[in-house]
């Protein structure tokens, strides 16, 4: 009886016991490290910001709430925030508690800031975060293309334009932070950064909206990650992202960029 040679291997296929994903490094220990303790910290932050808030936003205050609102002139659209918003989160008469863990965070978080500055600037890894201006070119290119309905292909690199948009403007944002809130702290004694950022209801006035937009930030980021799903918050966790191996080097991307392209 003749013998029947074995079958050839479809060409395009992988062979039998190979394998089919590898894991890709995203993220260093350290990044991940304060990425996460940033995470409680800038909650206790806005939190105990919020408690503070309450006691210049209350209808019968002597200063009738003229830095946190909304208008023109003596003209008032409306106020940040109304008496209802403190009463379902439970933040009015916590004044002194708002102070208090604002004023003890705050070395925390700026400590935080401080060393996740560092290691970029030491490692090199600002390169790859820093908006410049070839990523914001591709940034509005991404945004185009998102209103005519079309799909950008990312470029490869480990962030997307939109992201380093992104990060780069919270750096920004916590820095301008951490320099109007020592305005704040010490108007007198630091009063040169005082100055610097314009006085007093100057620096209150920008340190109330950089925390607006800190909040503004964290809603987007979280939405983003969810709609990447758990892959991508798997590394950020553990560093690394499981990826096919017979992926292609580029793909179409999000808007906003958390489904990392290679």
């Amino acid at each position: 009886m003749p013998r029947i040679p074995p079958p050839s291997p479809v060409q395009g296929s992988p062979a039998i016991g190979s394998a089919t994903i590898r894991l890709e490094e995203r993220h260093s220990a350290a990044i991940r490290w304060m990425h996460w303790v940033n995470f409680p910290l800038l909650f206790i932050m806005i939190w105990s910001g919020f408690l503070i808030y309450w006691a210049d936003s209350a209808s019968d205050y002597t200063y009738e709430h003229q830095v946190y609102r909304v208008g023109l002139g003596e003209f008032t659209l409306f106020r940040l925030f109304p008496d209802w918003f403190y009463r379902l989160f439970r933040l009015d008469g916590h004044l002194t508690r708002g102070l208090a863990f604002h004023a003890f965070f705050m070395w925390l978080f700026t400590a935080n800031g401080v060393l996740y500055a560092l290691f970029l600037a030491i490692s090199g890894q600002w390169r790859a975060i820093v908006l410049d201006r070839r990523a914001l070119a591709q940034f509005v290119s991404a945004v185009r293309a998102e209103l005519t309905g079309h799909h950008a292909l990312h470029p490869g690199h480990k962030y997307s334009a939109a992201q380093r948009v992104a990060y780069t403007l919270v750096i920004l944002m916590g820095t301008g932070a951490v320099v109007t809130g020592i305005a704040i702290w010490k108007p007198t004694s630091l009063h040169p950064i005082t100055t610097l950022c314009g006085g007093y209801q100057t620096a209150r006035w920008l340190h109330f909206w950089l925390t607006v937009g800190f909040c503004f930030f964290f809603l987007v980021h979280v939405v983003q990650v969810l709609r990447a799903g758990w892959n991508t918050l798997r590394s950020m966790v553990t560093g690394a992202e499981v990826v096919p191996v017979s992926e292609p080097d580029a793909a179409p991307a999000s808007f906003g960029g958390y489904v990392h392209e290679r």
